[in-house]
């Protein structure tokens, strides 16, 4: 009986499911009784009322760049020259020394344009000093024409005794607060306005007011603040299914007037007076910001949260913006999750351990099965695959192994393909790198042979023999780099290793580089003597051309080049020194590295190239600093000829 107890404890679905229990049920089941009393007891009014004072702040600050969005918009035309060359061509003609009235139309249609595309203002007017108007907007907001007897009234009408007119005068700018209007006219209903107006000053005296321009913004602006959907859709998890109570007002700067609210009835209703609710103004009235006192208002309780719009000495007008929820609204989502909870917990307990049970089962086949298959695929046997049903983890698992065995085995052909690839690649950048080598002692010998015929030199025709020798050798070089980009199939590979004089070969690139290392001001240095080296001769030609042509391009100031061929045993090296700028030790751990270059012109390919170059004639290839100064060493190792003996010593 024990053991059997003890097997059934040893296995993966016992396990399991007591993890499960422990890990995730017990776990849970606490967790949901925190979550329920937190929110019951702390969380719920706590983040309701954090929420409306962040609100009541938000919307405070819209309010207040939406104020300071109209007031920029009226000082902005009201600075445009315009305006002040409108009132004086109107003056001028008043005084009958013009008749024209072009400034004026073009202005109208400046306004007309303010008021279609900034959709603020419902009039803008330009008046002069006498209160007489000289310009308005022809046009409403959808760009249909103001009625005929609305700008006949503006025409006629006498500005001066406006509030804002007396502000401009005085070289200030002016706010109208909440107000009704007959600048466009009677209608049937009241209509609110907020004004805003900005002195004109003169072109010509910058200090001198010419005229005042005004501006009238629908309240359907601030209303649409108040009333905007986002407000109650911010507290829409609090109720479910159906919109939350929350809601927005804004109240006059004596905190006891009602300016805007969704129900516009209570337009001019004072707070405390009419409404009861002195407690409210109080509070409003003893800070810029924060919380009402709990109220109630129509027969439900509420909380609510405040907030000041900028004071008129900032350019606002110190409204007080306040967003109200019903107390029942804050609560009834807490009701709501404790339901849930105690369903989702009975749901989650069940289900755990139900599917727990029907987990473990699957599991522990698909192992086993898993298992076998690996030591197959471990012995070799790339044609194992694991026969899975269903779609869960597992089977994933199943399938994956499947397709990691079916990949290794395609991928024994694909790397093959990829490598030839690669080598294409490699190849084809080595032969546009090796082009360049030749062309530098052509375009030399070139310029040497023009200056020569130039100056009508006296050795013009040794000159012209040698040099097109030299290009001659560069052409053949040129023709045999193509003829090895043709021949190799993918591999950089000795075509026709033999015996060859190494001492020769380097004399041979020291005569066609002569004239480039003279034009540079560098002294060459042969030293060493002969040896005869078992290597494809036009490879290592092209690796000791690169290191040759590195040596002299790292000496821009002048210098040395030193070239040394000698034979150690069975090894012939091959030095090429230089006084150029060195290597810093940064740059030694990458020289090698395909692509990398010191030189802004460089391909990175030439050493990357050389050394494997060197490696396939079975030798090394080594680049360091010089131990006697400034400058580094190229240092080429191949093997000796072999028919080869002692070097030979050279005259």
């Amino acid at each position: 009986m024990l053991r059997a107890s003890a097997a059934m404890i040893r296995r993966i679905s016992t396990k399991l499911v007591l993890a499960v229990l422990g890990a995730v049920i017990v776990p849970f089941l606490g967790f949901a009784l925190f979550v329920e009393y937190q929110m019951r007891e702390r969380l719920s009014r706590d983040v309701v009322l954090s929420s409306l004072r962040g609100l009541a702040n938000d919307l405070a600050a819209q309010i207040d760049r939406e104020v300071g969005e109209y007031r920029n918009d009226i000082q902005f035309l009201a600075a445009d020259p315009f305006c002040w060359y409108s009132i004086e061509e109107a003056r001028l003609q008043a005084t009958g020394r013009d008749d024209s009235t072009t400034l004026r139309k073009a202005l109208a249609k400046t306004f007309d344009s303010a008021v279609v595309v900034k959709r603020h203002f419902e009039l803008l007017v330009l008046v002069n000093a006498a209160g007489s108007l000289i310009a308005c907007n022809r046009h409403d907001q959808q760009g249909a024409p103001l009625p005929v007897e609305t700008i006949l009234t503006l025409e006629g009408r006498n500005f001066a005794p406006e509030p804002w007119f007396a502000a401009g005068l005085e070289a200030r700018s002016f706010a109208l607060d909440q107000h009704t209007t007959d600048l466009l006219g009677s209608s049937p209903q009241p209509r609110w306005f907020l004004g805003f107006s900005m002195p004109v000053f003169s072109e010509a005296d910058p200090g001198e007011v010419s005229g005042v321009l005004f501006g009238l913004v629908d309240w359907s602006k601030v209303q649409d603040e108040v009333a905007a959907p986002a407000i109650k859709e911010y507290f829409r998890g609090l109720v479910p299914d159906e919109y939350p109570s929350a809601y927005a007002w804004v109240w006059k700067s004596d905190a006891n007037t009602i300016l805007a609210h969704q129900n516009r009835g209570l337009y001019g209703q004072r707070v405390s007076e009419d409404l009861g609710l002195a407690a409210l103004t109080q509070a409003a009235l003893a800070a810029d910001g924060g919380l009402y006192p709990p109220y109630e208002f129509g027969g439900k309780a509420k909380s609510a949260a405040f907030k000041h719009t900028r004071p008129p000495e900032r350019h606002g007008f110190g409204w007080v913006v306040g967003v109200g929820i019903d107390d029942d609204d804050i609560f009834r989502g807490v009701n709501e999750l404790r339901k849930n909870l105690v369903r989702a917990t009975a749901v989650v307990l069940l289900v755990a351990l139900l599917w727990t049970l029907v987990i473990a089962r699957r599991i522990t086949q698909p192992i086993l099965s898993l298992r076998e298959h690996t030591r197959r695929v471990a012995a070799g046997d790339l044609d194992a695959r694991v026969e899975v049903g269903g779609g869960d983890e597992m089977a994933e698992l199943g399938n994956a192994f499947n397709d990691m065995t079916r990949e290794i085995k395609v991928q024994r052909s694909a790397i093959v393909k990829a490598e030839k690839d690669a080598a294409w690649r490699e190849m084809a950048r080595q032969v546009a790198h090796d082009i360049k080598n030749p062309l530098t002692p052509i375009q030399l010998s070139v310029e040497l042979l023009q200056r020569a015929k130039r100056e009508q030199s006296p050795q013009f025709d040794s000159i012209f023999e040698r040099t097109t020798d030299t290009i001659a050798r560069q052409v053949a070089h040129l023709r045999e780099i193509a003829a090895d980009f043709q021949a190799l199939t993918g591999a950089l590979k000795q075509q026709n290793p033999r015996d060859c004089d190494a001492g020769l070969l380097v004399d041979d690139l020291l005569s066609l580089n002569g004239a480039w290392a003279r034009e540079a001001s560098i002294a060459v240095v042969r030293s060493g003597g002969s040896a005869s080296v078992f290597v494809d001769e036009p490879l290592l030609r092209r690796v000791l051309q690169n290191l040759i042509s590195n040596a002299i391009q790292s000496m821009p100031e002048g210098g040395e080049l030193s070239l040394d061929v000698s034979r150690r045993g069975e090894r012939v090296s091959i030095e090429v020194k230089d006084r150029g700028v060195g290597l810093p030790e940064e740059v030694r751990a990458h020289l090698f590295e395909p692509y990398f270059t010191t030189r802004s012109g460089g391909t990175g390919l030439g050493l990357a190239i050389a050394r494997r170059a060197v490696e396939e004639m079975g030798g090394t290839i080594r680049l360091e600093p010089r131990g006697d100064g400034a400058g580094s060493v190229a240092t080429v190792e191949l093997p000796a000829g072999r028919g080869a003996a002692g070097p030979e010593s050279r005259a």
